[in-house]
């Protein structure tokens, strides 16, 4: 029995993007292999995905620098998500040396495109130089995003209003934006809203909160969480805390 054969290009640019994105994400042996005819025959899907799949090193062995080629290759094309790949690859030294100015560059593009991720990281950039004011107008773009995008943006407006850049310092709204970045499934506002409601005395809803943060959270993030909860002067705290943050017995009198 012979093996079906691929789909040509021309049938696969006949495609919508729906049903072309359907098959592209297929799994079988010949996924990577329809990718790649398709990328090399010019469908910006295929080559972001392309570059995803070479960044990531699971289909293919990881190779960066090809990644960032095809990141290149389709936002050639418009393409917002593949241009704010080109920055992510620029901001990290993803197959190409470091270049934050560059990165910044295509951040600012793709955000004012419309890009919810752009707009969270051109805003994050924006940040990171000081440059306050502006970086809080883009978080607030980015914080309409109705998915994870927006919860991440929710918490770092949470982060400004917390502690007074560019706007006065107010508790109550941090609070606000911590609750709606955790609702939203952003560790770093479960974290942050559990932190304020062990300040107020609220303990058991901190815990809850606590609890949600190893669900998502990266290594280096829970590291940073339990460093902080070891710091607490408060010994019950800072035991039952790191217990339900590192999902361990709590300890009993």
């Amino acid at each position: 029995m012979t093996e079906p054969s691929l789909p040509s290009l021309a049938e696969l640019s006949a495609m919508s993007a729906d049903t072309l994105a359907a098959r592209l994400a297929e799994p079988g042996a010949d996924r990577v292999a329809l990718i790649r005819v398709a990328a090399e025959g010019g469908v910006t899907q295929a080559q972001l995905l392309l570059g995803q799949i070479l960044l990531d090193g699971v289909e293919l062995p990881a190779d960066p620098r090809a990644a960032f080629g095809w990141f290149n290759r389709a936002a050639a094309s418009h393409d917002m998500f593949a241009l704010n790949m080109v920055g992510r690859c620029y901001e990290l030294g993803w197959g190409v040396a470091v270049d934050p100015d560059r990165a910044m560059e295509c951040y600012r593009v793709a955000a004012g495109r419309g890009l919810a991720e752009a707009m969270y990281n051109y805003a994050t950039q924006l940040a990171l130089r000081d440059e306050h004011e502006a970086a809080l107008d883009w978080f607030r773009r980015a914080a309409s995003d109705p998915g994870p995008i927006g919860a991440k943006a929710a918490n770092y407006i949470g982060s400004f209003h917390e502690d007074g850049w560019a706007v006065a310092p107010d508790r109550g709204e941090a609070l606000r934006c911590y609750r709606i970045a955790a609702e939203g499934g952003d560790f770093r506002g479960a974290f942050n809203l559990a932190r304020l409601l062990a300040e107020d005395g609220a303990m058991d809803e901190a815990l809850v909160w606590l609890g949600r943060v190893r669900e998502t959270a990266i290594p280096a993030f829970m590291d940073k969480a339990a460093d902080f909860l070891r710091r607490s002067s408060d010994d019950q705290w800072r035991q039952t805390a790191l217990a339900v943050l590192l999902d361990k017995e709590i300890p009993t009198c």
